[in-house]
């Protein structure tokens, strides 16, 4: 078993910043893109930013610019610095990662989420 863990999610004033992580964890061979995504309510879920295995970064045009992907290949872990955070980024924000596990065989994990809100 795989599982994602996200952390970091909190209310926070329009401005303000928010550090969220993802930890990765279980029967894991090795983790290729992972990305963070985003669901508001009453919207479809968005990617956010992605990150290959060797660090090449992709962002959401709405967050270019005030958003960092980034990731420790040796810890599992990814991390999402969200600077100069606007209300419109209040969503659920879910942790995903393409996994080739010791079943061998590759899928797509997501953890469960984690809530951030900002104010206006």
């Amino acid at each position: 078993q795989v599982q994602l863990v996200e952390s970091g999610g909190d209310l926070v004033q329009a401005g303000g910043s928010l550090r969220l992580s993802c930890a990765a964890s279980g029967s894991i061979v090795s983790i290729n893109t992972m990305a963070w995504y985003r669901q508001a309510p009453g919207k479809q879920r968005e990617l956010v930013a992605s990150i290959t295995r060797t660090s090449f970064t992709n962002y959401a045009d709405s967050v270019k610019g005030r958003f960092t992907i980034s990731r420790d290949n040796a810890k599992k872990t990814m991390s999402l610095q969200m600077n100069g955070l606007k209300p419109e980024d209040t969503a659920v924000y879910y942790c995903n990662a393409n996994i080739f596990d010791r079943s061998l065989s590759t899928k797509n994990y997501w953890g469960p989420g984690t809530q951030v809100t900002v104010s206006s």
